[in-house]
């Protein structure tokens, strides 16, 4: 990981002074990573400018880095030319120490190397991985694919979401993986806390990430290194607040905090957590904006639901 620059004058960026007071020993995909969303215009064209400025105002915030091109970033609607874009971008945007851990989903390995070989040659300090997309692989398969990913030579961080994959990242194949150096952690996204405990029995070297916002409490609990997260794009603070007291015990801070911004979390992990938190990033005074295909509006009933809840948080002064 690079190094922070101490400047010799008193007038210290924010991300900067957020970096400088964290551990040495902290580890490019620890922390919280925001899996940023992407910015388009009208024409649903990519707005890298918009983009840019979002990854730069994260790093104000003093968040410890982003995963672009994951499915809050729409990869799957992007073209390889777009991906590659994104990335630079991200990587351009970076203060130092600020980590870019890029996703490199795709249906095959061979594909999914060559986005981490990009990030790779980009700077980036890390890739985030799901298996093979839409095929249900067996555990040949799976160690294929991840050997293929980290035979390029980042850092590797499993991302196990069955539910929009038709694979299941089991505790004893995340065991298998890391034993083998193909992963070095997991943004466990099941939504299974139970299964961070077995995790952690089988693999006690393999960094756990949260994966789901509205588990972050529990999963962090149970020994999270990092959270990947998406609703520090709308409230970045308190977010960071929320994972800090968290990992450090402090239930006394952690709890009222969480409960009070559970009702915009578990959109996380709805269908429709990307119209979610862009209409949460517009509403703050950020750039949301729409969608690609496929995904549409939000319904007026959903709007409504998300809208309350996010000016009741606004209303509370919650940043």
């Amino acid at each position: 990981m690079r190094s922070t620059v101490i400047p010799d004058n008193n007038d210290v960026h924010p991300a900067e002074e957020a970096l400088m007071s964290q551990p040495e020993s902290r580890k490019p995909w620890h922390g919280v990573l925001v899996a940023t969303s992407l910015q388009f215009t009208d024409d649903l064209e990519i707005d890298y400018a918009a983009y840019g400025e979002n990854v730069a105002w994260l790093a104000e915030q003093g968040l410890h880095g982003v995963a672009p091109n994951g499915s809050l970033g729409e990869y799957q609607t992007l073209t390889v030319e777009e991906r590659d874009k994104v990335v630079e971008t991200a990587v351009a945007n970076a203060p130092e120490g600020f980590t870019v851990m890029p996703g490199v989903g795709a249906y095959g390995g061979r594909e999914s190397r060559r986005h981490a070989q990009f990030a790779k040659d980009a700077g980036c300090q890390a890739v985030m991985a799901l298996p093979p997309n839409a095929y249900r692989t067996d555990e040949r398969a799976i160690l294929e694919h991840f050997e293929l990913i980290a035979s390029v030579g980042l850092p590797v961080t499993a991302y196990n979401n069955p539910i929009d994959t038709k694979t299941d990242l089991t505790p004893q194949i995340l065991a298998k993986l890391h034993s083998e150096g193909f992963v070095v952690g997991v943004k466990e996204f099941s939504g299974d806390v139970r299964r961070c405990y077995e995790i952690s029995e089988l693999a006690p070297g393999l960094d756990l990430m949260i994966g789901t916002d509205d588990t972050v409490l529990e999963v962090a609990i149970a020994g999270a290194k990092g959270w990947v997260a998406g609703y520090p794009q709308v409230f970045p603070q308190a977010t960071l607040a929320l994972y800090e007291a968290a990992l450090a015990g402090d239930l006394a801070t952690a709890v009222p905090l969480y409960r009070q911004l559970h009702s915009v979390l578990r959109w996380d992990s709805k269908t429709e957590f990307i119209q979610a938190i862009k209409l949460g990033q517009d509403m703050i005074g950020r750039n949301g904006g729409g969608c690609r295909p496929p995904r549409q509006p939000l319904t007026a009933e959903q709007e409504a639901t998300v809208r309350e809840a996010t000016q009741a948080l606004i209303d509370a002064g919650v940043k």
